[in-house]
């Protein structure tokens, strides 16, 4: 996923955002968007786990 925060002239009350591959974000603030960034960042890279599949004993 390609992710880029830049500014933003589209809205006035909202003139940073975050791009995501095709998708844009806006916020208020650099700050805000930064924040944002390194939440979704924490998140993509902690570590998953698939659940189990249990299976029925055969009966």
């Amino acid at each position: 996923m390609n992710i880029l925060v830049r500014p933003s002239s589209a809205n006035k009350n909202q003139p940073w955002e975050v791009c995501l591959d095709k998708q844009s974000v806006r916020f208020r603030s650099e700050l805000e968007a930064r924040s944002f960034v390194a939440t979704l960042e924490a998140r993509l890279n902690a570590p998953h786990r698939l659940p189990e599949l249990k299976q029925r004993a055969a009966g």
